[in-house]
């Protein structure tokens, strides 16, 4: 159960205490979850209670006390306990992190979009300049993820290279009789089409809009010197001026791309070994002590499960800022940190798979359909190898 969820599930119990007529007060329409402060218990706590207490006549005690034993009741959830004035303690049926990749496994790549629309419309407008075409285009895939209509407008008909090769999409064009919200990023400052599509679009979007995007040029001839001795230039120390078509760590895209393919081949090399990914326990009682803390040397699944958890409200906050930028950075991340753990997924040696390298299978496979998903909404494809 991922916090959004278990945020309907609180209102639903609240709303079900209301209509047993042992609470009088409006339902809020939100309500927030967070991970227990230090003293507290279980998986989750909500202030619930006390948000209500004051219009429902009640301390938050007693709003706590009607509503936790609905809440209780509802299915995923196996406790409630009352800390402190009144916070509500939830502790999940399974481990927030089985329940996160249960959750990205049962979503896919969807998983962070929202269903069904929520109805809002959008506009976004465009002068005609290539990478403001493509962030708009990628603003409005982002959009629609959360649910919004969108339309996106041009100064003038697209060019249709940019339609052809970049896969852009503008609804209408012409200059606009009152002004719109117009996206500005800063200028291309050479041609992106020579790159194809992928690295083309990648370029353009990995920057923030108020950055200048690095498009690599085709290599030029080293300068002379008096003599007619060629001097090769100095490489620019910045990882996007390494190459976006460079298959090395120094390419971002090429990270992200390549722990997509990754974990398609853990998935092909998992089956060949005879087991399939089931979400569980990714650490293992081997690898755990009596606390649950990770073992030193133990592969450490934390920073991934963060990458994952991390993703609908990056998402959410990239449809918000029109800011495509977000997601990629938030790629990155999640490609390095399954870069990171992927050699402790299959068997080493004489190992034989476990239950826990089933858990590892799907983490790693969760990691892959957000990579997926996100590159996706980027207009970038995601390779099966590489």
């Amino acid at each position: 159960m991922t916090p959004a969820e278990l945020s309907r599930t609180v209102l639903r119990a609240t709303r079900h205490a209301v209509d047993a007529g042992e609470l009088s007060v409006a339902v809020p329409e939100k309500v927030g979850v967070e991970r227990p402060r230090p003293g507290g218990r279980g998986d989750y706590a909500t202030n619930v209670a006390l948000q209500i207490a004051r219009a429902a006549g009640r301390t938050p005690r007693q709003v706590a006390e009607a509503v936790a034993p609905r809440l209780a009741a509802e299915a995923g959830i196996a406790g409630v306990d009352i800390t402190g004035p009144g916070f509500l303690n939830i502790t999940l049926a399974e481990s927030p992190a089985e329940a996160l990749v249960r959750d990205v496994l049962a979503c896919g790549r969807c998983y962070g979009h929202v269903h069904p629309g929520t109805g809002q419309l959008a506009q976004i407008h465009a002068p005609h300049e290539v990478r403001a075409v493509v962030v708009a285009d990628a603003a409005r895939r982002i959009l629609r993820s959360q649910g919004a209509l969108v339309r996106v407008t041009c100064d003038a008909a697209p060019d249709p290279r940019w339609v052809d090769i970049l896969g852009v999409r503008v609804d209408a064009y012409g200059i606009p009789p009152q002004p719109l919200p117009t996206l500005r990023p800063v200028p291309a400052p050479a041609d992106p089409l020579p790159l194809g599509r992928d690295a083309a679009r990648w370029a353009l979007l990995h920057p923030a809009a108020h950055d200048r995007p690095r498009i690599t040029p085709a290599a030029p001839v080293p300068p002379s010197d008096d003599a007619g001795r060629r001097h090769p230039r100095p490489t620019p120390d910045h990882d996007d001026a390494a190459g976006h078509l460079t298959q090395r760590e120094s390419n971002p895209l090429f990270r992200v791309r390549y722990a997509h393919a990754r974990c398609r081949a853990l998935t092909r090399n998992a089956a060949a070994l005879g087991f399939d990914a089931h979400p569980g326990d990714v650490q293992g009682q081997a690898q755990s002590d009596a606390q649950g803390h990770t073992r030193a040397g133990a592969p450490n699944p934390h920073r991934l499960l963060a990458a994952l958890a991390d993703h609908p409200p990056v998402l959410a906050a990239a449809a918000h800022h029109r800011a495509p930028d977000r997601l990629a950075r938030h790629l990155v991340v999640t490609a390095d940190a399954l870069l990171a753990y992927q050699h402790a997924v299959l068997p080493r040696g004489d190992e034989k798979p476990s239950a826990t390298h089933r858990a590892r299978l799907a983490l790693a496979e969760a990691a892959g359909a957000v990579l997926a998903g996100g590159l996706s909404l980027l207009g970038i494809s995601a390779p099966e190898h590489l």
